[in-house]
């Protein structure tokens, strides 16, 4: 057996998607030096290709945002089904807090290998091919065992940041990956040339539709490409027999609007397939470790936060890893704050993920001029805005509240939207092997050792 060769880093990244190539640039700018492991080879295929207003701070801050403008595609909003014909356009312009008036919508593919390339052009050792086998805790540091195309690697780092993505090394090491109890669906979409888009400035908009069973997205991409995809109840996907492209066109018939659009559309890409995906972990960080992005949880791509939370959670990480090197003992109550800043932003976009096929949300969403400005506050939180905006997360709750009382109102229907959710919790459907979204990289379900002193403090 050949004898790992033995390399050195302060930092070790596991991940080459947005949430890993984030932190690593940003961690080698401060002059650490930061090893990325990522065990595929860019460009790959993605989901997850709509960004949000509040990820172009972060794109200024590590200096992409023309290149991301090069590759992508202007979105101005979000347009959702209107109370009648026409759709109801959340235009970003609207949101009530300081994010941009706009975003990008991006090949995926092209995107997270931008990032990664200026990652190693930052300073980072970001590496391709090279997968993360197991990791050993140890009192001043890490060990983790690697195997690329040169053989096998022993790598000492001083911390340890997992942006594995849905591979969450840690999480599924550790065992403290738990499924959400509140939320199950599952996935099939595909990308397609032709599709109709919309008209002057909401052409690069992404259009959400819902349908009985679920809802659907259209996401316009550079060169004439649509992403096209439908997110349903499991039971719903259980029925599927035969041909996944035939299904997804199926599916989108029931939704009068989105067949008009697929007219003269061709198929450009397989058909993928996804079983339930919505996860998150019981801890986020432990000694001399941290989790981005999807490694930590996943909701549901509804409103396009996976790359924003991969990316602003990587950044956040950087932030904490540069500082505890310097000063070991503060790592507890940076990890704690940590902690709360990420899960305040998925309870945010939980809230609305929760509730959005039920009746009393598709009226509310619908409404073109709500009454005291709460579009505002959605559009905000379309934009990305869920952790620091205090105007943002007044009018959410205040959106809230006319969620529950427009609920009491019908509270029959209010009753079965419930159930009927609690249901499909249960559900379980497998689509095959998951789609790699928003950090993706690493390797799940190989060992991690600690040592015994190391005991409860995780």
């Amino acid at each position: 057996m050949q004898e790992a060769v033995e390399e050195k880093c302060d930092v070790l990244v596991i991940g080459g998607g947005p949430a890993g190539s984030t932190a690593a640039t940003l961690l080698a700018r401060r002059g650490w030096h930061v090893l990325q492991a990522e065990m595929d080879r860019h460009p790959r295929f993605h989901i997850g290709e709509s960004l949000l207003p509040a990820n172009v701070p972060l794109l200024e801050e590590l200096g992409v945002l023309d290149k991301v403008r090069e590759l992508g595609v202007l979105k101005l909003g979000a347009d959702f089904p209107g109370a009648g014909s026409q759709p109801n356009v959340f235009r970003f312009r609207r949101a009530l807090g300081d994010t941009p008036p706009y975003a990008f919508q991006v090949k995926r593919e092209d995107f997270d290998a931008m990032l990664f390339r200026h990652a190693r052009e930052s300073g980072a050792d970001s590496r391709e091919g090279l997968r993360i086998d197991n990791v050993e805790l140890l009192p001043d540091g890490v060990r983790a065992f690697a195997t690329g195309e040169h053989g096998t690697l022993e790598i000492r780092a001083r911390y340890l940041v997992d942006a594995s993505g849905r591979e969450t090394f840690m999480g599924n090491a550790l065992k403290i990956k738990r499924k959400n109890p509140k939320h199950q669906s599952a996935a099939i979409f595909a990308h397609f040339h032709g599709v109709e888009r919309r008209q002057g400035e909401d052409a690069g908009n992404i259009s959400i539709y819902r349908f009985e069973f679920g809802w659907a997205w259209m996401i316009p991409l550079p060169d004439d490409v649509m992403s096209v995809g439908c997110v349903c109840w499991p039971e719903y996907l259980k029925q599927r027999r035969g041909d996944a492209g035939q299904f997804l066109l199926e599916t989108l018939q029931r939704i009068p609007e989105a067949a008009q659009r697929m007219r003269a559309a061709t198929r450009c890409s397989p058909t993928h397939v996804t079983g339930n995906y919505s996860y998150q972990c019981t801890a986020t960080c432990g000694r001399h470790w941290i989790m981005a992005g999807d490694a930590y949880a996943f909701l549901d791509p509804i409103f396009s936060s996976g790359v924003h939370l991969a990316m602003d959670s990587g950044a956040r990480a950087a932030k904490l890893v540069d500082t505890v090197l310097r000063e070991p003992g503060r790592e507890s109550a940076l990890q704690r704050a940590y902690a709360r800043r990420v899960n305040r932003g998925l309870r945010t976009f939980a809230w609305f993920v929760y509730r959005f096929n039920s009746n009393t949300l598709r009226q509310l969403f619908a409404h073109d001029s709500p009454p005291w400005d709460l579009d505002r506050g959605v559009i905000s939180l379309l934009a990305g805005d869920v952790y620091d905006g205090g105007r943002v997360r007044r009018k959410l709750h205040l959106f809230k509240m006319v969620f529950a009382v427009a609920g009491l109102m019908n509270l029959p229907r209010h009753v079965r939207d419930l159930r009927h959710r609690r249901r499909q919790a249960r559900v379980e459907f497998s689509g095959g092997k998951p789609p790699r979204t928003a950090t993706d990289g690493g390797r799940a379900g190989f060992p991690i050792r600690m040592r015994t002193d190391l005991e409860g403090r995780l």
